[in-house]
């Protein structure tokens, strides 16, 4: 597999090329098919509380884990990158990672799963960690907020069908059948993006050691416009992963009563996210990142305040907005530090996204508590605390652009 082009390129992919359109299509597929593997047992906590006879807050560990594990390998994934190329690191992940998903939903102990989930997050961490660094490379400047928008909206659609595929299947076939459903569409994503993706004609192999990379890393935390990216990203993607890790939960219970083919519905609100993703990575491009950033954060405030009355209306419309800004806020974040880190891409791709995995792997797991301790109006108050975190970091940050 080749990762660099044989002839020097005089210029980076335009919308107008046949360039972009394979780049942008295969990052949507590789959004497609990371995001399945992540999040496709999340629509099927309650049933795996059940089957092995484990706590809430233990069966989210096949979420957290896994998240936990992709985090801690999201830096060694961009180090391998910057030595054997974007494209090859990509496409080894994600086949690898939905490939021993399709063994996973065998599991005979819950503690199998739980290390499956582990390694699993581990394979996950090659696409995530050099999507954004390849699109900076490749896609023109002035363009690259809307191929960052479009990546984005692949991992909304992914987080989506992972979920709806097992949520509907499960009440057609065992819940084991329906997560290996899951497993095998995001395969066939992987395939197509393996297929599709572009080599890298602006890449160019680097000689990398721990000193260097770590020197690299230190630079960037040092950074003070990259710094709190890196926070919010944690306190936003934990926040956001808490609240869909226990509202299956919520809607199974009273007052709702909902089948699991119904709460699994409320996951078609990731459909939100997959158009403000796009939106608001062109609005960043126009209008400045700060201020559609802050917007994007008021938007999940206000859907999360909706959220809290047992009323199935307002829960609905609260997701709905709630999910919208979070991937607009994190469409722009993500943009935000591929455009501020001119060198080193790779590791301050890397540094946000560990802060983001992170964040869902603790505060998620430590949501469960906030559950299980004050039912909604705990995850509500302990996720609303995290997004007023984030909110004063974007208000109160360095003004660089």
């Amino acid at each position: 597999m080749t990762t660099t082009a044989t002839t020097t390129p005089t210029a980076r992919h335009l919308p107008v090329s046949a360039g972009y359109r394979r780049a942008t299509v295969a990052l949507f597929a590789a959004g497609m098919t990371t995001f399945m593997a992540l999040y496709y047992v999340q629509a099927l906590l309650p049933q795996l509380s059940d089957h092995f006879g484990i706590s809430p807050t233990t069966s989210a560990l096949a979420v957290s884990l896994t998240t936990g594990f992709l985090a801690v390998a999201i830096i060694p994934a961009s180090v391998l990158s910057e030595r054997f190329g974007r494209v090859r690191v990509m496409v080894i992940s994600a086949v690898a990672a939905s490939l021993i998903g399709i063994l996973l939903p065998w599991s005979p102990t819950i503690e199998v799963m739980l290390a499956g989930r582990a390694l699993q997050g581990v394979l996950c961490a090659g696409v995530p960690a050099v999507a954004m660094a390849y699109l900076a490379e490749e896609v023109d400047g002035r363009s690259l907020g809307t191929a960052m928008g479009r990546y984005v909206a692949g991992t909304t659609i992914g987080g989506l069908t992972g979920r709806l595929i097992p949520g509907f299947a499960v009440d057609l076939v065992s819940w084991q059948w329906a997560l290996e459903i899951a497993c095998l569409v995001s395969l066939a994503f992987a395939l197509v993006f393996w297929k599709t993706v572009p080599a890298s004609r602006f890449f160019t192999a680097q000689h990398v050691s721990p000193t260097t990379t770590l020197r690299n890393l230190r630079d960037h935390l040092r950074d003070p416009a990259l710094l709190p990216l890196f926070i919010v990203a944690f306190v936003l993607m934990g926040g956001f992963v808490t609240v869909y890790n226990f509202l299956g939960y919520r809607l199974l219970e009273h007052p709702f009563d909902l089948s699991e083919a119904v709460v699994a519905t409320v996951f078609l609100m990731y459909l939100a996210g997959t158009f403000s993703a796009t939106y608001a990575g062109r609005l960043a491009d126009r209008m400045g990142r700060r201020g559609v950033l802050v917007a994007s954060v008021l938007i999940m405030l206000a859907g999360l305040g909706l959220t809290v009355p047992d009323w199935l209306p307002t829960i609905l419309v609260g997701m709905f907005l709630f999910t919208a800004g979070f991937f607009a806020a994190h469409s722009v974040a993500s943009g935000w530090v591929s455009a501020r880190a001119t060198d080193h891409r790779a590791e301050a791709s890397s540094l946000y996204l560990f802060h983001y995995y992170l964040g869902s792997s603790v505060v998620g797991a430590l949501g469960g508590l906030a559950f299980s301790s004050f039912g909604w109006a705990g995850v509500a108050g302990y996720v609303g605390v995290l997004v007023l975190v984030g909110m004063g970091l974007v208000v109160f940050r360095s003004s660089a652009r």
